[in-house]
């Protein structure tokens, strides 16, 4: 079985096509689960944790050039595990695949890359940081003493594509849930999952027409687990969003017989509150064709208890990531109660 098929199987596997993301809501025997109360341990938790079936490093850019134009850049990295060990050479049954997206106001690009763990030619390692995938690379470059993610650089092409990307951290990382622990649906499915939202950005973006040098902020994802959905669940809408007076907010909706959402809210000197079930809501304001199926990129975002009636709108509501597993990502404009800028994925649509 080749590389493509592989993951093609483990990743789209029924009933898991829906969901985005293959095995996400099926059953994790043999594999580790999240136990809430375990505390994060850094920096060993910025590596791999191949005895859980799922992982990925994410980290989206909302850009702006010298002339006031928006862009956005994904970086992703994914782990998958066909079994709960490692291994050296082809004996690894560990899996990796990186998604690699950059939008403009008129065109959204993407890539993917596939590779087997045990041959070097995918992997993440703690110390020193860095992850990884054929020549797309996502590495510390902290000085000695700091955390691994205070400090990184990034970069990825494609076939009409590229970038790469510094950023600084101005802020501390941030445990989502309770300590981290983040729970998914209302049968008790979690994942540890923490963020580093503070960053600053500087760097150059190779577009068809030529480099373009951009500045802006970024938000890097952790999430890990072996089965964090709920059997019906099947797909999500989640936000990143960085407001002008410095607080950020996490917020997702998973659907399923029952929509589940949560979330966290972050002041600017990084104190976070968890967001339980309820707590926010998602309403869709507008659709857009997409890739032949209606999608809600419109969003209005509402938590009563704190005055938050946001309206997030898409630099490009064209931003499919046309891949192996599709779904809708890219950078948004935030108004209403509050100004800002963030990032929206959407999945199972």
């Amino acid at each position: 079985m080749n590389v493509k098929v592989l993951i093609a199987a483990l990743f789209l596997a029924p009933p898991a096509l829906a969901q985005g993301f293959a095995g996400l809501g099926t059953d994790a025997d043999g594999f580790a689960v999240p136990e809430r109360g375990r505390a994060l341990q850094f920096p060993r938790d910025h590596g791999p944790h191949p005895e859980y079936r799922i992982e990925w490093w994410y980290l989206t850019a909302t850009l702006q050039g010298a002339d006031g134009r928006d862009y956005g850049a994904q970086w992703t990295l994914f782990r998958s595990a066909l079994a709960p060990y490692d291994a050296e050479g082809w004996d690894s049954p560990q899996v990796w695949m990186g998604h690699a997206g950059l939008t403009t106001p008129e065109r959204h690009f993407s890539a993917e890359r596939f590779a087997r763990g045990g041959i070097g030619q995918a992997g993440a390692q703690a110390d020193p940081f860095t992850a990884w995938i054929d020549d797309w690379h996502m590495t510390s470059i902290a000085p000695e003493g700091a955390d691994a993610y205070s400090a990184l650089q990034i970069a990825a092409t494609g076939p009409d594509f590229g970038y790469d990307l510094r950023m600084q951290a101005q802020g501390p990382l941030v445990l989502h849930g309770a300590g981290g622990y983040s729970v998914k649906s209302a049968a008790g499915q979690a994942s540890y999952y923490y963020s580093q939202p503070f960053y600053t950005v500087e760097g150059t973006l190779n577009l068809p027409d030529g480099p373009v040098a951009v500045t802006g902020q970024a938000w890097l994802d952790r999430e890990w687990s072996s089965q964090p959905l709920a059997s019906d669940q099947t797909g999500w809408d989640w936000f990143s969003i960085v407001l002008e007076d410095g607080h950020r907010l996490m917020g997702f909706q998973l659907r399923g017989e029952q929509t589940f959402t949560a979330g966290t809210w972050i002041t600017p000197q990084g104190q976070a509150t968890a967001l339980p079930d309820g707590a926010l809501s998602f309403t869709p304001q507008g659709t857009e064709r997409v890739a032949g199926r209606e999608i809600p990129v419109l969003w209005r975002i509402d938590w009563p208890e704190q005055g938050l009636a946001l309206r997030t709108e898409p630099v490009n509501p064209q931003s499919w990531m046309d891949l192996t597993v599709s779904y809708w990502e890219g950078p948004i404009t935030v108004t209403g109660s509050h100004q800002g800028r963030g990032y929206l994925e959407m999945t199972g649509y």
